[in-house]
C-alpha cells in the first residue's frame, strides 16, 4: 500500500522543474510534514526501548547538572526574570529533571524564573504538558513558536539538545573535480521507490560554505560525499534576534569543520535510526525513522561570530558534566548503601553520560549576547575544560 507521505514527495517530485529535490527537501517533509512527517506526524519514538535515546533518557542526572550550569549562568547574567527556553524538547524529560531539581535545590531561582518550551509536534507538545502538569501550577511554563516571540525579548539561556542534528542537510559529492548535489528523485524502475541523481548545486551558498571554511573540497578524491546543513544559520540567526542579553547553550554530536570534512570521512555522517538500529538507507520507513547528521561545530560558532555573539566556551558533554559534579555523584554511590541494582544501573548511566566513545563526546558551545566585561571573564563551570 503505497503511504500518504510516499504520496506527498512523489507530487513533490513531479512538480519540480528537474523532477527531483535536493535531499534537504526530502529531509524536511520525511521528518517535518506536518500530518505524516517523523517528528510532527507523533511518530518519534525516544528512549531506551524507542528509535534513539538521548541522555535524559538515562535517568535525572544529566538534567539536574545542567539546571547547576543554568543557576550559575542567572547568577552570572543577574536579571530579572531569567527565562529559560528550551527549544526541541522532546517528551519533556529534560524539562522534568531541571525543573525538579530547581525546585528542590534552588527554590527562590525556580520561583522566579519563566521556562518556555519552542516545540513544532502537537504530538510531543501534549506529552509535554501530560509530564509538566504539576509545574505549571507553581510556575510560568508556557509553550511557544518564534513567531510569537518579540525581538530581543529574552533574559536568560536558550539551549537545545540533540535538536541541530536533525535539521535537514542538503548532501553534497565531488565529480570530476566539481562540487554537486545529491538529489532524489522517482526510480523508473518502480512505482513505490526512490533513487538519487546528482545535479547542479540547488544553491550557491552550498559553495560559500566551504569557501569560508577554506576547504578546497573539490581537490577531493572522486566521489566523497558529505552534508551542509544551512538551516542552522537561519536558526541561529532567529534565536540571536529574539536574546536581548545572556546564553544560548547548544549540546550536540558532531566535529569541528576539521575532522567532519576531512577527506577520509569520504561517506558524510548522516545516519538513519529505526528501532535503536542505524542504518544508511534513508528511503525506508517513510515518516517511521529519524535521519540525523553530525553537527559542524566550527561554523556554528564562526555564524554566531558574524551575529555579534561572543563564544564563551566550546568542550566535550564528558568534560562539561565532570566538572558540574558528575565524578562527585559516582562517588556518592560508592559510599552511600543502596539497593544494589539501583546503583549498578545509575552507575552505568553515569559512565554513559560521559563515555569518550559515546554520549561524553557530544559537543557543548556556550556563545553570549550583550555581556558586560565582568560577565564576560566569568567562566561558567561546565567550561573549566575547553577543547
Amino acid at each position: 500500500m503505497t503511504s500518504a507521505l510516499f504520496l506527498t514527495l512523489q507530487d513533490r517530485i513531479k512538480a519540480s522543474k528537474k523532477q527531483a529535490i535536493p535531499f534537504a527537501e526530502y529531509m524536511e517533509i520525511v521528518l517535518y510534514d506536518s500530518q505524516h512527517g517523523y517528528y510532527s506526524g507523533g511518530n518519534v519514538d525516544i528512549g531506551k526501548q524507542g528509535d534513539f535515546f538521548t541522555a535524559s533518557s538515562l535517568g535525572s542526572d544529566f538534567g539536574e547538572l545542567l539546571a547547576e550550569q543554568i543557576v550559575e549562568l542567572h547568577q552570572i547574567l543577574d536579571c530579572d526574570p531569567f527565562q529559560i527556553v528550551e527549544v526541541g524538547a522532546g517528551k519533556g524529560e529534560l524539562a522534568k529533571d531541571i525543573l525538579s531539581y530547581l525546585q528542590s535545590h534552588h527554590l527562590k531561582i525556580f520561583k522566579k524564573i519563566k521556562y518556555i518550551i519552542i516545540e513544532k509536534s502537537p504530538a510531543l507538545i501534549q506529552q509535554q504538558q501530560e509530564k509538566l502538569e504539576a509545574f505549571t501550577e507553581e510556575i510560568n511554563v508556557t509553550w511557544s513558536d518564534w513567531s510569537a516571540i518579540a525581538p530581543e525579548s529574552i533574559q536568560g539561556c536558550v539551549f537545545s539538545n540533540e535538536l541541530l542534528d536533525a535539521f535537514p542537510v542538503h548532501r553534497v559529492v565531488v565529480k570530476e573535480s566539481q562540487l554537486q548535489e545529491i538529489y532524489v528523485a522517482l526510480d523508473p524502475n518502480s512505482e513505490t521507490s526512490f533513487t538519487e541523481t546528482i545535479e547542479e548545486l540547488s544553491q550557491p551558498a552550498l559553495t560559500t560554505y566551504f569557501q569560508n571554511l577554506e576547504l578546497a573540497i573539490t581537490d577531493y578524491p572522486d566521489g566523497f560525499q558529505t552534508e551542509v546543513n544551512l538551516q542552522m544559520f537561519d536558526w541561529l540567526k532567529q534565536v540571536e534576534s529574539k536574546l536581548k542579553s545572556g546564553y544560548i547553550l547548544t549540546i550536540d554530536y558532531g566535529y569541528p569543520a576539521a575532522k567532519y570534512y576531512h577527506p577520509q570521512r569520504s561517506q558524510g555522517t548522516l545516519q538513519a535510526y529505526f528501532q535503536h538500529r542505524h542504518h544508511s538507507d534513508f528511503y525506508v520507513n517513510l515518516g517511521q525513522q529519524d535521519l540525523t547528521a553530525h553537527v559542524d561545530f566550527t561554523t556554528l560558532q564562526r555564524c554566531g561570530e558574524t551575529l555579534g555573539l561572543e563564544t564563551l566556551g566550546l568542550t566535550q558533554q564528558g568534560l562539561f558534566l565532570m566538572a558540574l559534579g558528575l565524578g562527585d555523584r559516582l562517588n556518592e554511590l560508592a559510599t552511600n548503601p543502596q539497593d544494589v541494582m539501583t546503583v549498578l544501573r545509575r552507575r552505568d548511566a553515569l559512565h554513559q553520560l560521559m563515555d569518550p566513545m559515546g554520549l561524553g563526546k557530544f559537543y557543548v558551545l556556550l556563545q553570549g549576547k550583550t555581556l558586560t566585561e565582568k560577565q564576560l571573564q566569568s567562566t561558567p563551570t561546565g567550561f573549566a575544560h575547553p577543547i
